[in-house]
């Protein structure tokens, strides 16, 4: 009986090591305020996102996921009361801050019903005017019912953390 649980013992040891080693390293993570910092080892780049629900919309989710390199700013917005239709559709919408415009009809890519992503070229402008900004609006063109307004507090402590990221995610 002690040679099972012993061998029983040393076989668990065995199988739940291996599942730990087989699992991918965990995120390098930080949080500003309510917004998540993180470094996933799948990813190239560092992520700013934040999540919250919007009691006056019904309680509907609302995430953004910010990331950026020298050579491309990427938003990803998903709001739970979107639902596209066509994945890969490409859309246009006005961007704008709480108190600046940051671009006309962007190309924005449906990533699924709830998600659109937008891929732009780096602009330090765009960053500054992000950083500076509480909400985030999207305007689709002819579609008022999909546009959007996104909450986006303290974002300027959120990309300055994003910023340190990137530069240490050696």
């Amino acid at each position: 009986m002690r040679r099972f649980l012993l061998a029983a013992g040393m076989l668990a040891g065995a199988l739940s090591a291996a599942a730990l080693s087989s699992r991918p390293a965990p995120a390098q993570q930080s949080k500003v305020g309510d917004w998540t910092i993180e470094k996933r080892t799948q990813d190239t780049h560092c992520n700013a996102s934040r999540g919250y629900k919007d009691k006056e919309d019904e309680n509907r989710d609302y995430v953004i996921v910010i990331t950026y390199s020298d050579k491309a700013i990427v938003i990803v917005m998903i709001y739970d009361g979107w639902e596209w239709d066509k994945v890969g559709e490409i859309l246009r919408a006005d961007v704008a801050t709480d108190d600046a415009d940051i671009m006309k009809k962007a190309k924005w890519e449906v990533m699924d019903k709830t998600t659109v992503r937008g891929i732009f070229e780096f602009d330090q402008a765009i960053m500054d005017r992000l950083s500076k900004a509480r909400r985030l609006t999207l305007d689709f063109e002819d579609d008022d019912e999909d546009s959007i307004e996104m909450q986006i507090p303290r974002a300027g402590e959120a990309l300055a953390a994003l910023k340190f990221c990137e530069e240490n995610r050696k």
